[in-house]
């Protein structure tokens, strides 16, 4: 979800400010996905490498994170929404991370639509991760070295109760993964759009979706 910073200055406020506008945005895909059977949705909301920003707009965007998992759980309920979060979780505030396995376990029996946060999340430590707890199983003969193949790096993954990704939406005109699900979308299809987060709406996301509709899969195979 990218450009909330750019979108800000753009019209002389600070970077929260985009930040903050950025929850509609959120809320439209939602609600866009609903309406046309989406059933998971996965956002980008805070990478591994945004801990390197300047301490204050960290702070504003974990303070963002708990009002928004505090006002929109009545709106997930309602939905049947059913949250959840992958990434480094441990290295949230505490007081993000009391809200957030709360709001996740009110909702843990909800089954519309599966909505997924990637908080603290880094796909090359994600794999990193996996690799670890795989050889200690080999090491431990858990798990012998010629059984590892897709499955079983899948099942040690954060994503490993999620399908893998059929597309992946980038906003704000840049044409990068930015260490995001890199395993997963290994066929997804790819969209980039110069849209900033910020004004990004429903008919935005349903204009991704056409073009995904509109393209042909044959994940290596012939026509």
């Amino acid at each position: 979800m990218d450009g909330n910073g750019r979108w800000a200055k753009k019209i002389g406020k600070k970077r929260a400010f985009g930040h903050n506008n950025g929850i509609k945005s959120v809320n439209e895909c939602i609600s866009g996905g609903i309406e046309i059977g989406v059933k998971n949705i996965t956002l980008y909301v805070f990478s591994m490498e945004n801990w390197k920003r300047p301490k204050i707009e960290v702070n504003a965007l974990m303070k963002l994170l708990v009002n928004s998992l505090e006002k929109e759980l009545k709106n997930l309920m309602e939905n049947n929404i059913k949250l959840c979060a992958i990434g480094n979780l441990d290295s949230l505030d505490t007081k993000s991370k009391n809200k957030l396995s709360e709001v996740i376990h009110k909702t843990a029996k909800n089954k519309k639509l599966i909505l997924t946060l990637a908080i603290s999340y880094g796909s090359r430590q994600e794999l990193i991760n996996a690799f670890q707890i795989i050889s200690d199983k080999v090491k431990n003969n858990i798990i012998s070295k010629e059984k590892i193949d897709d499955k079983i790096i899948n099942e040690h993954l954060y994503t490993r109760n999620l399908p893998n990704v059929d597309l992946l939406i980038r906003t704000g005109g840049e044409h990068r993964i930015s260490n995001f699900l890199l395993w997963q979308i290994a066929y997804a299809e790819l969209y980039f759009t110069d849209i900033l987060w910020p004004d990004f709406r429903k008919e935005d996301f349903f204009d991704a979706i056409r073009n995904y509709q509109n393209r042909e899969r044959r994940f290596g195979k012939i026509n």
